[in-house]
């Protein structure tokens, strides 16, 4: 016991010690950014559709003969012609409809207009990619406003959320930037990949359609908080720790103070609280779901969360992207923040040491079936 204990002092000096020459640096490296402030951000748009065009023109190019590329391309060019034209007379005949339904319009906005490629339903599509501390919900807020301000009726919103929960305020705020999608009065979908559970449920619930892949983890609508306790080792080694506050319940567990079971109590009635207020909010946007049956801190995978109703459709976001493009235009939005070298830094290695964390866990779950 006593070479653990010196081993684990040791590995504990040496994370110190690495820890602190990355912060050195990264202050130095940010003080020569400060005289040069960058812009916050910029946005970034992809046409997906253009995107998996090229791609597949790519194989083809390579799989194909010459002639039979070149023939290719010539029939995909007539089939896009052929489309342009048949939605071109389907809008065209939307708004002579619209006008003969307007009687107070006057003959000069009767005229018949061509209809733009703006008339086409669009579908704006952002990724989430969620950490303890959610911090994509930075990036997030920006896409949407972006969004609602260039969006027009009919245009939808699809999330890829990743996300296997983490702060409650920081999901809540993010829950809350998604529902600015639904009060503007614009479609939301969610698709879930690999996870969306507490917190990431918790933003998943908000959205009008949730589809999942079959073994995408979903659910653990519960709370959880823990800490360690240093106390007796502190108190073996002769080191006193004082903790003073003023109001009963402002510190009701301390990591290096003895807990009571007074303090105990009251972190538990707030855990308790906490869960409350989760399901409240599950309640308001899913109200069909058997909140005593799925609000236990359990989470399923796609097929079963499908059966419970906590998703309504099994899938991956390819397919439900693919589909969308058979009628609509589907743009990627992503907001990059420009962040100061010190601020990458302790973000990467925070999700690092996360990563670590979780594949541990992972590692050591009996539920793991590919172990």
């Amino acid at each position: 016991m006593e070479f653990i204990a010196e081993y684990g002092l040791f590995l504990l000096k040496t994370a110190t010690i690495i820890v602190g020459i990355i912060v050195i640096l990264a202050m130095i490296i940010n003080a020569g950014h400060r005289q040069h402030p960058a812009t916050r951000g910029e946005i970034r748009v992809t046409n997906l559709g253009e995107t998996i065009k090229d791609h597949s023109q790519a194989i083809k190019n390579e799989v194909m003969s010459k002639h039979q590329f070149k023939q290719a391309l010539k029939q995909e060019k007539q089939d896009d012609k052929k489309k342009d034209k048949e939605e071109k007379q389907q809008l065209k005949a939307k708004k002579k409809s619209e006008q003969n339904t307007n009687s107070t319009e006057t003959d000069d906005t009767r005229e018949e207009s061509t209809p733009s490629a703006d008339d086409k339903a669009r579908v704006y599509v952002i990724d989430f990619d969620g950490d303890v501390e959610a911090s994509d919900v930075e990036s997030m807020r920006e896409e949407i406003t972006a969004i609602l301000s260039a969006a027009n009726k009919g245009d939808e919103v699809m999330v890829r959320l990743k996300s296997p929960g983490g702060m409650v305020h920081s999901y809540g705020l993010a829950a809350s930037q998604l529902q600015r999608v639904r009060q503007a009065g614009y479609e939301l979908t969610i698709a879930v990949d690999e996870v969306a559970a507490s917190g990431g449920y918790m933003m998943a619930c908000v959205g009008d359609n949730i589809t999942a892949a079959p073994f995408a983890v979903i659910g653990s609508i519960g709370v959880v908080a823990e800490l360690p306790n240093f106390h007796r080792l502190l108190k073996k080694a002769n080191v006193d720790y004082e903790q003073h506050t003023a109001g009963d319940y402002k510190r009701t567990l301390t990591m290096f103070g003895e807990n009571t079971s007074h303090g105990r109590d009251k972190f538990k009635e707030d855990l308790e609280e906490t869960h409350v207020l989760f399901k409240s909010f599950i309640n308001q946007n899913r109200p069909q779901l058997d909140l005593d049956k799925v609000a236990t801190g359990e989470h399923w995978y796609g097929s079963q969360a499908k059966e419970l109703g906590l998703v309504d459709a099994l899938g991956t976001s390819d397919d439900w992207i693919m589909t969308a493009l058979k009628d609509k235009d589907v743009y990627a939005v992503k907001y990059n923040i420009k962040k100061p070298i010190s601020e990458r830094l302790s973000v990467s290695l925070s999700r690092g040491v996360e990563k670590l964390l979780t594949k541990l866990i992972h590692r050591s779950s009996k539920q793991d079936l590919f172990k």
